[in-house]
């Protein structure tokens, strides 16, 4: 929850490949308050079964920036196997290896205290969108 001195952060992450929540992803947040300081590791947190991210650390007083780092490879390596394991015919491995280009994604946006920000992945195995939601 946002203050008059401190930001707020939430996400979710929807597979656009298969058009559902993306079910535990890690995701890790951090902080530095200006664009040359250090980045503070403020802990972490996994998607649940609706791809949220409902218990991410609270943001330092005089944060500036934020990132947001989404562990995706791990989901998309166990979703893999999964759809190969529902079709009969299918092979458990492809001969060009895991389909996963990006093996995680780092987001980071700048912030302001009193405001909160909620940011969406849009998530498929070859490309990612964010933006910022309500």
């Amino acid at each position: 929850m946002s203050t008059s001195t401190t930001a707020s952060v939430s996400t979710h992450i929807l597979d656009t490949s298969v058009g559902r929540p993306a079910e535990g992803v890690a995701v890790h947040l951090s902080a530095r308050s200006g664009g040359t300081a250090d980045w503070q590791a403020l802990g972490g947190s996994a998607t649940d079964a609706d791809g949220r991210c409902k218990d991410l650390p609270a943001l330092p007083e005089g944060t500036t920036h934020v990132r947001l780092d989404f562990a995706v490879e791990t989901y998309f390596l166990q979703s893999e196997k999964k759809q190969a394991d529902a079709q009969q015919d299918a092979p458990a491995n492809r001969d060009s290896g895991p389909g996963v280009f990006f093996p995680e994604v780092a987001i980071t946006f700048a912030v302001v205290p009193g405001e909160h920000y909620h940011v969406p992945l849009l998530l498929n195995p070859f490309g990612y969108s964010v933006y910022r939601g309500s």
